[in-house]
């Protein structure tokens, strides 16, 4: 395997380097100064900002104004836009996106994919199912209707919610095909959803989806097979790059304080206890970066392995969950009570782990799934 990225995937990441140098994370929107969402809406200044970049388009083919990427540039600029804690839906509508593109009908691609790229279309996901622990797929009915779909059930957490155009709802198939699964591009104010508001740890507004036989237009209906599997694949990849991006941030940032910060005389960054506790964090970063590329790069050259692409997506998913919350810990940890500064930024860090870390389920449901994986393919 080689990691190295091509001229390609690096101008993106510089691209995006550049874009979000001027956001300040200690000037996001704080959980620790509200009870409820910290905002209305995401960033559309920074989102004009990334769609001006084309980077909103990175996976786009150019027949529809994109760069025609792949999973690994996606990632690359994600693991930047994490180091701000950037608010913009940037993963989901991508991968959705992205998700038309490669599955999707030429109508529905011909619709929504130029003015997705070029930022006039949000689309989000509901991933998470009716409780955040089971199955997205299964927590939403599909029927047919004559010339359209029909949609009940209950999706939990959708993020951007309330500012997305459109929701990319995988559902189960409740007629002669019971065992496949769609993915149906819902409008929030579409007639027969509920929108309730729920709070992430993060302070941003989610959203609980509620479908009571909504209708939903064959063309607006993606039924190939592997399209939801694959879509997830990738929202988990781009999770773990968001992960490892606010880790290296949290890193960087307890380097820097404790080579100021001094006890006895001496930058705490010298004593034993503080090196030790950092080199082990640092080698958590260097796991999670590790097991996310190899995952990005299963998904996006599409080849074989001895086990299937979901093995190594467990595999860094349950590094990211793992790995973000000790660094932010031990982050914590070595600022003392300076990290609780609700005017420094290192609480706003703490909690967006705190959300990447359950986000489409926490290390041990991925192990579950992983430990699935070996028992159905025996290695040697």
């Amino acid at each position: 395997m080689d990691f190295t990225f091509s001229e390609e995937q690096r101008a993106a990441a510089e691209a995006a380097a550049g874009v979000f140098a001027d956001v300040a994370p200690d000037g996001v929107p704080s959980p620790a100064d509200t009870t409820g969402a910290v905002a209305d809406d995401f960033d559309r200044a920074l989102w004009a900002r990334l769609a001006d970049a084309d980077l909103l388009s990175l996976l786009l083919d150019e027949a529809y104004g994109g760069a025609g990427l792949d999973a690994v540039a996606l990632c690359l600029v994600l693991r930047e836009s994490a180091k701000v804690l950037a608010r913009v839906p940037l993963l989901e509508s991508s991968a959705a996106a992205a998700a038309v593109q490669a599955y999707g009908g030429e109508e529905l691609r011909s619709a929504l994919l130029t003015r997705a790229g070029r930022g006039d279309l949000v689309l989000t996901v509901a991933a998470h199912g009716r409780t955040g622990h089971d199955p997205a797929e299964l927590a939403v009915t599909a029927r047919r209707d004559g010339d359209r779909w029909l949609l009940d059930g209950i999706q939990t957490a959708v993020p951007w919610a309330h500012n997305a155009d459109l929701v990319v709802v995988p559902a189960h198939t409740a007629d002669t095909d019971a065992d496949r699964t769609v993915l149906a591009l819902v409008a929030p104010d579409r007639e027969g959803v509920v929108l309730a508001e729920q709070i992430s740890t993060t302070g941003e507004r989610l959203g609980e989806l509620r479908l009571e036989s909504v209708p939903v237009a064959r063309v607006d209906v993606i039924d190939a097979d592997g399209a939801w599997e694959w879509l997830r694949d990738l929202l988990t990849a781009g999770t773990c790059a968001l992960a490892l991006g606010l880790g290296t941030a949290v890193l960087r940032m307890t380097g820097e304080y404790t080579s100021k910060r001094e006890q006895f005389g001496f930058p705490v960054a010298t004593f034993q206890a503080v090196a030790v506790q950092a080199a082990d964090r640092y080698i958590d970063l260097r796991a999670m970066e590790a097991t996310l590329w190899q995952a990005a790069w299963r998904i996006a050259s599409g080849a074989p392995g001895a086990l299937p692409a979901a093995a190594d997506l467990a595999v860094a998913k349950i590094w990211a969950s793992e790995g973000a919350r000790r660094v932010v810990q031990t982050a914590q940890h070595l600022h003392g009570g300076f990290g609780a500064d609700t005017e420094y930024p290192l609480h706003r860090y703490h909690a967006w782990a705190k959300h990447l870390e359950l986000s489409l389920g926490p290390a041990a449901a991925h192990e579950e799934a992983l430990g699935d994986l070996l028992a159905a393919h025996p290695l040697g």
